[in-house]
């Protein structure tokens, strides 16, 4: 399954509206990481409200994701995480450890658009 990923200001939103394998996980992974540099994106969003179970491959891989994302220059939030997702990953252990997370998309805006523009580094001669 394809997610749509979409391009609003500065940034990407990709929302996964249902369970998916492995295999679009990281077929997902992959675009975002390459469309994060085609269109020089600040931030991503990854609505997740659409997922009623996440296993520990999902975690990781939106973890990882995240990371990835981040050495390509832009940052990541997660946004709709359900109730009982949240209390099934504290169950088992699961961490998004270093991904910030928002209720929803409207927080996830907000959250990226507080955070300070990184400096360009000066070149010397």
């Amino acid at each position: 399954m394809d997610v749509p990923i979409l391009k609003q200001r500065d940034y990407l939103i990709a929302s996964i509206q249902a369970v998916l394998t492995d295999r679009d996980l990281l077929n997902l992974r992959d675009k975002l990481v390459q469309q994060v540099g085609n269109f020089r994106s600040k931030g991503v969003i990854l609505d997740v409200t659409g997922l009623d179970v996440m296993d520990s491959f999902s975690v990781r891989t939106l973890r990882d994701m995240a990371h990835m994302i981040r050495l390509r220059g832009a940052d990541t939030v997660i946004v709709g995480i359900q109730p009982e997702v949240a209390f099934a990953m504290v169950q088992l252990g699961l961490s998004l450890e270093g991904v910030p997370t928002a209720l929803d998309l409207e927080e996830g805006l907000a959250y990226l658009g507080r955070i300070p523009k990184r400096p360009v580094p000066k070149h010397r001669p």
